[in-house]
């Protein structure tokens, strides 16, 4: 049986999912609706289940394990599961969350390695102590947290695999423009996001926290370098702690998407500029990976609601 992002238009699928959102919704007749997403190891899929009493509302709980009858349609050009019909496991059947989600392609143990690695060439020693004081704070968290909740990276270790793979695209970078300061871009990239493990719930169906909805992630990052100064008895006033904030302050690039300031140094600019990279092309490969040839991908939300076409007969 294939998984749910591997079925084309219009094919039926019968299996096992995991119920990675329920929204319930009211329709225009007044009655509730669950908006779900439904996930495997995949990747994952909407559906809504019309007419929903209070009782099935109670039932098909976030987390919980379902056997999914269905089949794959197209909706305002996005996949979408047409829900025949829906149940909770029975308990000889496969009811581990765990068994379907969705994870990075590296293994935690070898991203470990690489950024264990990385932090020998931070030399400045306000930021490497400052790294390291926040990644051993947040060890388990770090590698186990998405990057996002829906758009990019919005699976298992995919924080810790969103940071790795700019760690590479910042490498290649200081070959080609010895101009840019190794350390603190690195120091940078590997900060950037880890407000996240505080913004989001965790990997098991993921959710804004209190404070990531009402603070976010740039600014709770913040708060986590001043503490770290704090209890490494480091002036946070000195030139190179301001520009390290910097550099997480302004990494969205515009005020519109959520900086506080737009990129003042060479090294934010480009981690701005990586930073954007990987997500795009992680939504492009995710969103390829699931397409014919000759044919257009679903509309990707974090790049305009574009779709892409992926050429056929080209070399």
């Amino acid at each position: 049986m294939k998984k749910i992002r591997e079925l084309v238009v219009d094919e039926e699928f019968q299996g096992f999912v995991l119920i990675k959102n329920a929204d319930v919704r009211v329709a225009k007749n007044g009655k509730k609706f669950i908006a779900f997403t439904f996930q495997d190891t995949s990747g994952s899929i909407d559906g809504k289940f019309w007419d929903a009493s209070n009782e099935e509302i109670q039932r098909f709980e976030v987390g919980r394990v379902v056997h999914l009858t269905g089949k794959r349609e197209i909706y305002q050009g996005n996949p979408q599961m047409k829900i025949y019909k829906l149940r909770l496991t029975n308990p000889e059947e496969p009811n581990d969350p765990s068994l379907f989600m969705e994870r990075a392609p590296v293994k935690k143990e070898a991203m470990e390695e690489d950024i264990n690695q990385t932090l020998f060439e931070i030399t400045n020693p306000h930021w490497n102590r400052i790294v390291r004081f926040l990644l051993n704070k947040y060890k388990k968290e770090f590698f186990e947290y998405p990057a996002a909740k829906k758009n990019h990276h919005a699976f298992a270790s995919g924080l810790a695999y969103h940071t790795t793979t700019m760690l590479h695209l910042g490498k290649s970078l200081v070959q080609e423009y010895p101009q840019l300061n190794v350390s603190l871009l690195y120091a940078g990239i590997i900060l950037h996001d880890l407000g996240k493990v505080i913004e989001l719930s965790g990997a098991m169906a993921t959710e804004y926290t209190v404070v990531g909805n009402l603070v976010g992630h740039l600014v709770l990052v913040d708060e986590e370098i001043t503490k770290a100064c704090l209890a490494l008895k480091i002036d946070e006033h000195t030139e190179d702690i301001v520009i390290l904030r910097h550099m997480v302050l302004a990494h969205h690039g515009q005020l519109d998407y959520g900086s506080p300031v737009r990129p003042r140094l060479m090294e934010a600019e480009i981690l701005h500029q990586i930073d954007n990279m990987d997500a795009s092309m992680q939504m492009l490969t995710n969103a390829i990976s699931k397409t014919e040839a000759g044919e257009y991908t679903e509309r990707i939300f974090g790049l305009e609601n574009r779709s892409f076409y992926v050429p056929k007969n080209v070399e």
